[in-house]
């Protein structure tokens, strides 16, 4: 049984990093951000782009209402450039929603062949604004959001919906819409840990089910503290949601930075009020990152070994960065952000499991949209960082559907007409060959010996030369 669990052994407790993972944000999902992405543009070198989905589990088909952006609420992601834990760049969406007739149930009501069709019955559009120190540049004033994919009748060529909504100005590039959920794992934990013998291993649960995404693509030096990336070029990322109250006030009601905190970290106890929290004072969740709960349970469950406690190891991945790698310099609090070394090259050849696969410019230096990270996060749990080398997984190595190559190289949503939206990857399915750009080859490429003799030099040499990544 523990043989087989180094090769099935999905995580403990995770419910699709933030999707649904706190007992009040799982019943209000329209606010509910499921996952941040952070990742230096493959094909612009020179910009970072930023990834926040929102609404999990959309379901294709899910009229007449599909699944629009919550119009009552500020939808935020937010830099940290100087390891203070505050955001010193705030990028904000807004949403407001746009009906032709309200008589009819129809969100359209013939074939729609641009985002301004007369037969698109409702639609959205958002306002972005970047907010530094007590300045607001309006960035954009009204855009079109790409509306859920209703059909292929409703809407028979979805790319050119998909293409309007992207934006070009100057050196920005700007998205708002429907993707097919980009995060990839097996769900089936649930069921008594994958059946209770490992039998239930290898299906992507989120295969076939969208969510709203804003991406946004902006220089280096917008996110860098004094603008000076060469220099300063390690920053926090995060996300949060701001619901409006009936008073007119904005309370945050969801967080995310990092992948699986919230879900595998934390306790239920504190979930609620971590969506609420600002990460200055994440000091206290301390306690739960250096004596985590999930190795004591896979150790209980399959007599698997749990590393010695306290856990420094997971406090310099999930609170400080990894020095030599993302870890800022100076003075800094400790805080749960998603950091990036925006100085790093683009790898040639990217491994999904990012870092322990000896691909420093994968996560947890940021996260790339092929990046496995349940995989690595579940290995790094295990130990691999303090010499317990392990291939823990879930079986499942990549998304479902292709990831684009140029911005905002999101997989299309899935159509509300497919008759059979969520195949998963299953056990015998092939795993896309999508993420050319952003993604993942499948397996480890270097053994996991060689990358704990190797991993300091690598990260010794993120500075050298960039080299573009192949397509």
């Amino acid at each position: 049984m523990a043989g087989a669990a180094l090769t099935a052994l999905g995580p403990l407790g995770a419910e699709a990093s933030s999707h649904r993972e706190a007992p009040m944000i799982a019943g209000t999902p329209q606010y509910d951000n499921t996952d941040v992405y952070a990742f230096r543009s493959p094909e612009r070198q020179g910009s970072v782009t930023l990834v926040a989905n929102w609404s999990p589990f959309s379901e294709p088909a899910g009229g007449p209402n599909f699944y629009p952006f919550a119009n009552d609420a500020r939808h935020e992601i937010h830099i940290d450039n100087d390891g203070d834990a505050k955001a010193d760049v705030t990028f904000r969406w807004t949403f407001k929603d746009h009906y032709k007739s309200k008589d009819t149930f129809l969100s359209s009501t013939g074939p729609v062949t641009s985002l301004k069709d007369k037969n698109l019955n409702f639609f959205q559009t958002y306002r972005l604004e970047r907010i530094k120190g007590h300045k607001t540049k309006v960035l954009v004033k009204s855009a079109r959001v790409a509306p859920s994919d209703a059909g292929k009748a409703a809407m028979p060529n979805y790319v050119d919906l998909r293409n309007q909504a992207t934006r070009t100005f100057g050196k920005v590039k700007s998205f708002a819409g429907q993707a097919e959920d980009p995060f990839f794992l097996d769900l089936r934990v649930f069921d008594l840990l994958y059946g209770g013998d490992l039998s239930e291993v290898g299906d992507d649960t989120l295969a076939g089910f969208n969510v709203n995404s804003v991406a946004l693509q902006v220089p280096k030096r917008w996110l860098a503290k004094k603008g000076n990336s060469k220099k300063n070029p390690i920053v926090g990322v995060w996300s949060t949601t701001n619901k409006r109250t009936a008073g007119g006030k904005f309370v945050q009601v969801s967080r995310l930075g990092m992948p699986l905190v919230n879900e595998v970290v934390l306790p239920i106890a504190v979930k609620d009020a971590f969506n609420a929290s600002q990460p200055t004072s994440d000091v206290a969740a301390l306690k739960y990152v250096t004596n985590p709960e999930l190795p004591k349970l896979i150790e209980s469950v399959y007599g698997i070994d749990a590393p010695k406690t306290p856990r420094n190891d997971l406090v310099s991945v999930f609170l400080t960065g990894v020095k030599g790698l993302n870890m800022p310099k100076g003075k800094m609090t400790p805080s749960e952000q998603l950091r990036l070394n925006m100085n790093t090259p683009v790898t040639a050849n990217p491994n999904r499991l990012g870092v322990i696969g000896g691909d420093v410019q994968g996560y947890p230096n940021g996260r790339r949209l092929g990046d496995d990270v349940i995989d690595i996060s579940l290995q790094v749990v295990e130990g691999e960082l303090v010499g317990s080398a392990n291939d823990l997984g879930d079986g499942v190595d990549g998304n479902d559907a292709a990831f684009g190559d140029t911005f905002p190289y999101l997989a299309l949503p899935v159509s509300g007409s497919d008759a059979a939206p969520h195949p998963g990857s299953g056990p015998d399915a092939k795993q896309s060959s999508a993420t050319k750009v952003l993604g993942v080859e499948a397996g480890r490429t270097t053994s996991m010996a060689a990358i704990g003799l190797g991993l300091f030099a690598l990260i010794a040499g993120i500075g050298g030369a960039t080299r573009r990544r192949k397509v």
